[in-house]
């Protein structure tokens, strides 16, 4: 009995830090980069586009599709880095806690 009671402690503890976290994440930036930096793209740490910046030596006719993929592929770098950060930030915060591997936070 005394363990579910330190669990459950442990649980609202954990949910109040989540929280926290989570406001915390609105403030962190990822920053992606595609085409050797020629396309940078900035998330927030909740997955929001935040900024675009293409190369102008890009802007050229007929070189619109490129743009766009690079454009995809800067996010998607960025957006990885947003999620490692979460994912470190949540390991830190469920430290000690019986959490099956694997299993994603917040629920």
């Amino acid at each position: 009995m005394k363990d579910i009671l330190n669990i459950m402690k442990q649980a609202k503890e954990m949910q109040a830090k989540m929280a926290e976290m989570q406001e915390s994440l609105a403030e962190v930036e990822a920053v992606g980069t595609a085409g050797a930096g020629m396309v940078t793209v900035t998330l927030s740490g909740k997955g929001d586009l935040k900024a675009v910046r293409i190369d102008p030596s890009l802007i050229k006719d007929g070189e619109g599709e490129m743009v766009e993929d690079l454009i995809v592929a800067a996010h998607g770098d960025a957006k990885q880095k947003a999620e490692a950060v979460m994912a470190e930030k949540t390991q830190e915060l469920t430290a000690g806690l019986p959490i099956p591997p694997g299993m994603k936070l917040p629920f």
